[in-house]
């Protein structure tokens, strides 16, 4: 078995130990310099990356390969990639980039396995007068169409 492959077997197996974690990224660089990127529906204790850490070192020849490894969870500014993380981030405010590079700021009031929405208020002309007035917005979007979307983090 090759250096990936083993990599990606103990991962796969510490990650079916914890149905509520999936990965996100795996990494194998120049001299076998691993990085490992772990998600979870309820989040990532650093508990949880110790031990997918564990599984994987300790189940590694030195002897045969030598490697550093690094497992980190999502961090909270990083782009969500995955349908599953847009599941669990359900509620939150999030910022869209469409593939046209319009830039969309609300709330993630669903996430199907096709489409994601998002809903915002925002200050409009009045139709007839002067003034403007809070509108509520929505826009649907597959996740073919978004180039990128991040967590807005609110304090």
């Amino acid at each position: 078995m090759d250096f990936k492959t083993q990599v990606e077997t103990l991962l796969q197996a510490a990650l079916d130990e914890n149905p509520s974690l999936f990965l996100i990224a795996l990494h194998i660089g120049a001299n076998h310099a691993i990085k490992i990127i772990i998600d979870g529906d309820t989040g990532v204790s650093l508990q949880e990356c110790m031990r997918v850490s564990r599984a994987i070192e300790h189940n590694m020849d030195r002897e045969e390969h030598d490697f550093s490894l690094e497992v980190t969870s999502a961090g909270v500014g990083e782009p969500l990639t995955m349908i599953r993380q847009y599941k669990k981030n359900v509620g939150r405010k999030l910022e869209v980039t469409d593939t046209e590079g319009k830039v969309y700021t609300g709330k993630l009031e669903e996430a199907s396995e096709k489409t994601l929405s998002l809903s915002w208020k925002q200050r409009e002309p009045k139709p007839s007068g002067k003034g403007k007035t809070t509108v509520s917005k929505t826009k649907e979007l597959t996740y073919d169409a978004v180039s990128r979307a991040k967590i807005i983090v609110q304090f």
